[in-house]
């Protein structure tokens, strides 16, 4: 029997470790033995696994962050995305997956990891082993069901996590709470872990002209017999066409007030506030104005927004109150999953990209269609909000369908 004095002196109350013994008065810690814990359960690793002490650790007097572990560092690195919840979710995802596996695989702190700890992470991302610890389907985060994976990562999505992970350890060099980052000496010698070019994302993460079109009739088609469909189909229809027409990024759906809807100069624009703070404004054009209009009449409101207005833009399904940025995304996911799924059998192939897209999918989707619709680069990039030309070329893909209309003249 495990002495209770040493027992309570451990801490045996922490939700992540239990104790056993091998002999009287002998204590193992067996850290994270039966399931994971989630990022908020790993607020209190014991010492040597906290990164308090950890070989990598520059002393804290050279620290400019708030930090005396790594649980606290980490917090405060995803401190810097709370104006983009939906980037600092997956954000924390990485980071819980890395201190998961480095407290349970390697044993050591993420501040004691060095240039072979991170080559065995990115094998180990893979194929997590085992299984039955690592994977499992989705489940909530307090659940003891819950996984930090639901199998294998693809190769996009391990060079993603090594990115963010590259991320995380550069930050915390700067705050000096690091000495090194070791991930970065693997990244001179593998082309694996260089983000892929904004061809490549582009390519991957956007709805062809066919697909949306699947989609929208999928919305079209939704029952509307009992209030509660009615309900659901109206609010799905203005969400898609918010997505569509205007380009937001998901929080700015959730953040944003019906008075961001203004008339200004005889012409009807969103104001929003995007990325770090920036304002802006994207012209709504007659179909986004219907679109609004309509789902005002079905809330019950006048067809405009008056200046005063501070009600949020996307209501609950009974409109009495606004939504999450993280049930924006489940509403999106939810209806592109049950549209790929019924498509699946008639065109398997747009089937599963409609399973893959999420809503910055949509941003995506609004920006290269704006394109093929002839609307001029310098507006597209101002109605998407970016910064540099560039970013906004890599969704031209206009003159690729007429090159390969060109190519068809080839014959054998």
């Amino acid at each position: 029997m495990i002495n209770p004095i040493i027992v309570n002196l451990l801490g045996v109350e922490s939700p992540y470790c239990e104790f056993r013994s091998r002999r009287p008065l002998t204590v193992e810690l067996v850290v994270f033995r039966k399931h994971p814990v989630s990022l908020e359960g790993m607020v209190a690793l014991p010492e040597e696994l906290d990164g308090s002490q950890g070989d990598n650790r520059l002393p804290q007097v050279h620290c400019q962050i708030q930090a005396q572990n790594d649980w606290q560092a980490i917090q405060c690195w995803l401190a810097e995305f709370d104006d983009s919840p939906q980037t600092r979710r997956g954000y924390r995802k990485e980071a819980e997956r890395l201190l998961l596996w480095s407290v349970k695989q390697r044993h050591k702190p993420i501040s004691g990891l060095l240039r072979e700890d991170f080559q065995a992470y990115q094998a180990f991302l893979v194929n997590p082993q085992p299984a039955t610890y690592w994977c499992g389907p989705r489940a909530p985060r307090q659940s003891n069901n819950w996984k930090p994976f639901k199998g294998p990562l693809a190769e996009s999505s391990r060079r993603q996590s090594l990115i963010v992970i590259n991320a995380l350890l550069s930050y915390l060099v700067d705050a000096g709470y690091l000495r090194g980052n070791p991930l970065s000496l693997i990244r001179r010698r593998n082309k694996t872990l260089k983000p892929e070019t904004g061809e490549a994302l582009a390519q991957e993460r956007f709805l062809d002209q066919e697909t949306w079109g699947q989609l929208k009739a999928y919305i079209a088609a939704l029952p509307q017999e009992t209030d509660r469909e009615i309900e659901h189909y109206e609010r799905t229809r203005f969400l898609f066409h918010f997505l569509y027409l205007l380009a937001p990024r998901v929080s700015e759906v959730a953040s944003h007030s019906m008075n961001s809807f203004r008339e200004f100069r005889g012409k009807w624009w969103w104001f929003v506030e995007g990325k770090g703070g920036k304002r802006a404004k994207v012209p709504v054009n007659d179909e986004m104005l219907d679109a609004l209009m309509r789902y005002r009449r079905f809330l019950r409101l006048d067809d405009l927004p008056a200046e005063d207005d501070m009600s949020p833009i996307l209501r609950s399904i009974k409109g009495d109150k606004g939504v999450s940025a993280n049930m924006v995304y489940r509403l999106v996911k939810d209806t592109v999953n049950a549209a790929g799924q019924k498509l699946e059998s008639e065109s398997p192939i747009n089937g599963r990209k409609l399973r893959k897209a999420s809503c910055h999918w949509f941003r995506h989707t609004a920006v290269t269609h704006g394109d093929d619709s002839g609307i001029g680069i310098k507006y597209i990039q101002a109605s998407a909000r970016h910064e540099k030309m560039e970013t906004t070329a890599i969704y031209q893909h206009a003159e690729d369908h007429r090159w390969h209309d060109e190519w068809q003249r080839l014959r054998y």
